[in-house]
């Protein structure tokens, strides 16, 4: 019994995408193909893979032992086209970045644009998404967190920089409304910040922190809560380095509220063996330094 590795790749889609339909499309062919050679690949492997119900494909015992061979076996692929490809040229095929949305709209494009322009043959996906990602499923190649994810998972974790946050307001609200000389002053004003059930990290929990409970305006996105602070709505918690991005903003209480998060590269530890993967993860850190550096001396 010699599994060919098309089929490996067809177990590894339907195991992380948990679905023929998503399998299919990531594959490009028909879900119907796809079901047909998972049947097929059990047959040959002795053993139910998966076992099926309305939910979807949930892994057997028999499944999850193949994984760790697959996901190997994906690895040494990898390996391989990387070796025959030659490492001393530019980067290319295509890598996919998870990151949540305040980093992905005001860190990653100008970034990754270097990244690119210095690798012509590299396509460079950007998934801007306020949560945490699912490595393991493949959701990303690597991700980016506003914390360190727990030991284990086979993940290695890489710190990136820290960076700044401040209560922040557009100047036209501002005017419009009693000045702001203390904390408790915030609590006549129309404040902004994320929808509390909806916080993916507790890193994020800004507001809390400051001891205010309650926003006026809530979204689960960073980027709507920017623009909503930017059109006059109420004051709210921003990036410094998104703060460039717009104009008439200002920090509100800068000297008695400063705020210091960390962002982190989160990788698969398998993926630790790829020069590919390496040079770009190292590329992509040195440049998120640089552009933090760069925006926070704009304020």
């Amino acid at each position: 019994m010699n599994p060919n590795w098309d089929d490996m790749k067809v177990f590894l889609a339907v195991a992380r995408l948990e679905s023929l339909s998503a399998a299919g499309r990531d594959l490009k062919v028909d879900p119907a193909t796809v079901g047909r050679r998972i049947g097929r690949f059990e047959e040959e492997m002795g053993a139910p893979l998966f076992a099926k119900s309305p939910q979807g494909y949930a892994l057997t015992d028999a499944g999850q032992r193949l994984l760790a061979h697959a996901e190997r076996a994906e690895q040494a692929m990898s390996g391989a086209m990387e070796e025959l490809a030659g490492q001393a040229g530019n980067l290319s095929g295509t890598i996919r970045i998870g990151a949540p949305d305040g980093c992905a709209n005001y860190l990653l494009p100008h970034v990754c644009s270097k990244i690119a322009e210095e690798n012509p043959d590299l396509e460079i996906q950007i998934v801007a998404l306020p949560r945490v990602f699912n490595l393991s499923k493949r959701e990303a190649d690597m991700a980016i967190g506003v914390s360190a994810p727990e030991a284990g998972n086979r993940l290695t974790v890489q710190k990136i920089t820290d960076y700044k946050l401040h209560l922040a307001a557009a100047r036209s609200y501002l005017m419009q409304y009693p000045r702001i000389e203390h904390l408790k002053d915030l609590h006549g004003h129309r404040l902004i910040g994320y929808i509390p059930d909806m916080i993916f990290d507790k890193e994020l929990d800004y507001l809390s922190e400051l001891g205010i409970n309650k926003v006026n305006l809530a979204s689960n996105s960073v980027s709507v809560q920017f623009n909503a602070i930017r059109s006059g709505a109420g004051i709210g918690v921003v990036h410094d380095f998104a703060i460039p991005a717009a104009r008439g903003f200002r920090k509100v209480l800068p000297e008695h509220v400063s705020l210091t998060r960390s962002f982190y590269l989160i990788r698969h530890s398998d993926d630790r063996r790829l020069e590919r993967m390496n040079r770009f993860a190292a590329a992509l850190m040195e440049g998120l330094k640089e552009e933090v550096v760069r925006l926070e001396a704009l304020t």
